[in-house]
């Protein structure tokens, strides 16, 4: 599965404001497994909500 990475990669509070990935999801990206990957970007998802309605998520 390709990475969600959008080339930000601006961290607040550990969480990427571009992808939506902790650090630590993005470091062992390349190891998940494909069902390790969908979880991941499903909560992901949840955290961009989070910055979009706080207004602190980034887009290219």
């Amino acid at each position: 599965m390709k990475s969600p990475c959008i080339k930000v990669c601006e961290f607040e509070r550990d969480v990427c404001v571009g992808c939506g990935r902790r650090k630590d999801e993005v470091k062992a990206w390349k190891k998940l497994d494909k069902a390790e990957q969908r979880a991941v970007l499903a909560e992901a998802a949840l955290r961009l909500l989070a910055l979009e309605a706080t207004g602190r998520r980034r887009q290219r």
